[in-house]
């Protein structure tokens, strides 16, 4: 049993958002305690072995910016750095890295052990509390641990239940227990449940597979890093492999598709539209051919290698049927089967904009248990709940996390204002303001109010301090260029001839001009800081889309009140997602705010509704 001593919070769950409350907690100076089923799992990716992407690897550098970890170990174990969305805008690239599995969970260790707190080993049976406060935790052997505050972060073992086939399993993961007393607990005090499902494929034995048979996919020549200090890759970089399901795969899931625990009636619950399973695929989408698979290598040391693509919760020799169907797999080894897992979460619209529980005071909820998914969404809930906790306790300045300045913000006010139906994901277009959200400027945003809350350190504020002296320097020497239109035409940037001079932040604003041809007019700005300069031109290229975006959000508002037609035809609007035409036509919302709070709305999806009724003369109909 556990020797009794008093925390200020008690961190239950070493998941990605417990591991980053934990480090949080430690920064602000908190006497904190992880409690956790299996000490040797913290910090495990217990899915795929990538960390970033699309509007995900905004996320990381928001947690980054406020001294996070999960950016750093990231780029301690990445073996494959790519910029996604590379051909797009800045606004919409997302930084993502396949990492070696157990050099991520090393790295997340390592950067725990440097902070000061307990580490117990032990599953949490109840929550103590008094007077309507938390008061504690209570392990199942009966030891008490006293505590001000509880960051609850359950992942999937809240009455977590595995399924392969007809087979059931009660667990949180693969091998490791479910907490089902806990979940009775908050049951019992009142809460709001749901049950959400999600999935894992099967994992396959990479020296069986036929790589020459396969695509591959190199790694970033010019790396993008995950955090912000990062200079480069700490280890080598690999190669992916891609390949494609086909028609014989596809028959072989649809003859069995009835053995699948989803569709044979075995799972209640919702889960991710936008990252559906194998049999998802072929029954929802029965029109398309193939689906590519990417064959990820788990680590530098290992064999085993995830096919993201195709999660399943398929029998285990279906499983083997379907899989050596596909083009490379033909020989290849399944050394663990994929399965889906159901798990409880509550109602997110039960908690603050810091995440405390209105169940019980000091209670704080953090990752999936919220209704999310994905490590990155779970690390950045499990960091605001430790800056809550800090409020709470310590009284320091609070950091803003609102929809305007951070997608945390836009995360934290997705889930607290309309809930969860299905597990929630970070896109940018969830964001009004993303245009100004974008990852190279995280620190911008949230830094210094992280520094003046206590939870940035000397060491990363510095950084920042001379990163901002950089950025000052080459936007002071763009801003004091005035270039002629006969001098721009000499390095092939194209200005009529109105004989107006230009600045550097006005050129850069011309979509195709780069920095290069400005350093051929303004040979000072060749001694600028690259990312700076970089930076700069990003600022340039926006500001004007940035200010009429921001005209179109407040017109938006004003607009709420428009009535929407019973009959309008979502299918005819330009630009929306067949997502939001289903949301949408589903709901049949009367007006445009009510359009607003239905769960994954985008404001993009309302401006082009609202667009689409102005061009039909639609605005006043109902």
């Amino acid at each position: 049993m556990f020797h009794v001593k008093h925390f200020d919070v008690v961190v239950v769950g070493g998941g990605h958002a417990g591991s980053e409350a934990l480090h949080a907690a430690c920064r602000y100076g908190l006497r904190a305690a992880l409690v956790t089923l299996d000490a040797s799992k913290v910090g495990v990716m217990s899915c795929n072995p990538a960390i970033g992407g699309l509007g995900k690897g905004h996320l990381v550098r928001e947690i980054d910016a406020l001294d996070g970890i999960m950016g750093t170990a990231a780029d301690l174990s990445g073996i494959q750095f790519r910029l996604l969305n590379r051909s797009k805008g800045p606004a919409v690239q997302g930084p993502r890295t396949q990492s070696d599995r157990q050099l991520y969970l090393q790295a997340i260790q390592a950067l725990l052990s440097q902070q000061d707190y307990t580490l117990i080993e032990g599953e949490v049976a109840a929550l103590m509390s008094s007077g309507g406060a938390i008061a504690g935790v209570r392990l199942a052997d009966g030891s008490e641990i006293p505590a001000r505050a509880v960051i609850l972060t359950a992942g999937t073992f809240m009455r977590g239940t595995i399924h392969i086939g007809n087979r059931r399993v009660s667990a949180g993961r693969m091998g490791e227990r479910a907490a089902d007393e806990l979940s009775q607990q908050m049951e019992s005090l009142g809460a709001v449940f749901g049950r959400l499902k999600t999935g894992t494929p099967p994992r396959l034995n990479g020296d069986t597979v036929n790589w020459e048979r396969l695509e591959h996919q190199p790694a970033d020549a010019d790396p993008v890093m995950l955090s912000f200090l990062s200079k480069g890759p700490e280890v080598a970089q690999v190669s992916c492999g891609i390949t494609h399901t086909n028609a014989h795969t596809h028959d072989i899931i649809r003859q069995n598709i009835e053995q699948s625990a989803m569709y044979g009636g075995h799972i209640e619950g919702v889960g991710p539209r936008y990252c559906p399973s194998i049999e998802d695929k072929i029954i929802r989408f029965a029109d398309k051919t193939s689906h590519q698979v990417f064959l990820e290598p788990e680590g530098l040391k290992t064999n085993c290698v995830y096919p993201n693509g195709i999660s399943t919760s398929l029998p285990e020799d279906v499983q083997e049927a379907y899989v050596r169907s596909i083009v490379g797999l033909e020989n290849v080894e399944i050394q663990q089967p994929g399965y889906a897992i159901e798990y409880d979460f509550l109602n997110p619209q039960g908690l603050s904009s810091d995440l405390e529980s209105k169940l019980i005071s000091g209670l704080f909820l953090a990752g999936q248990i919220n209704g999310t998914t994905g490590y990155e969404e779970a690390a950045a809930q499990g960091l605001v709940a430790a800056v809550g906790v800090a409020k709470r306790l310590k009284g320091v300045s609070p950091i803003i996390f609102d929809r305007s300045t951070s997608y945390i913000g836009v995360m934290i006010d997705d889930l607290i204002t309309r809930g969860a139906t299905e597990p929630y994901r970070m896109f940018t277009s969830r964001a009004e303001f993303r245009l100004k959200l974008r990852a190279d400027n995280a620190d911008q945003r949230l830094t210094e109010q992280g520094y003046a809350s206590g939870l940035v350190s000397d060491l990363r504020h510095n950084a920042y301090q001379e990163k901002l002296r950089h950025l000052g320097r080459c936007r002071d020497l763009l801003s004091s260029m005035a270039v002629s239109p006969n001098q721009a035409r000499q390095v092939g940037i194209e200005l009529g001839l109105d004989g107006r001079r230009r600045n550097g932040h006005e050129l850069l604003s011309i979509p195709g001009v780069t920095t290069a041809q400005l350093a051929d007019l303004a040979p000072a700005l060749a001694d600028c800081d690259g990312a700076s300069l970089d930076q700069a031109a990003r600022e340039a290229l926006y500001v004007t889309y940035i200010e009429r975006q921001g005209r179109d959000i407040d017109a938006l508002a004003r607009d709420l009140s428009i009535k929407i037609p019973e009959s309008f035809h979502y299918a005819s609007v330009a630009g929306l997602s067949s997502e939001m035409i289903a949301k949408l036509s589903a709901a049949r919302p009367e007006s445009l705010g009510a359009a607003k709070n239905i769960e994954g709305v985008t404001p993009a999806a309302l401006t082009a509704v609202l667009l689409s009724m102005k061009s039909q003369g639609l605005k006043n109909a109902g």
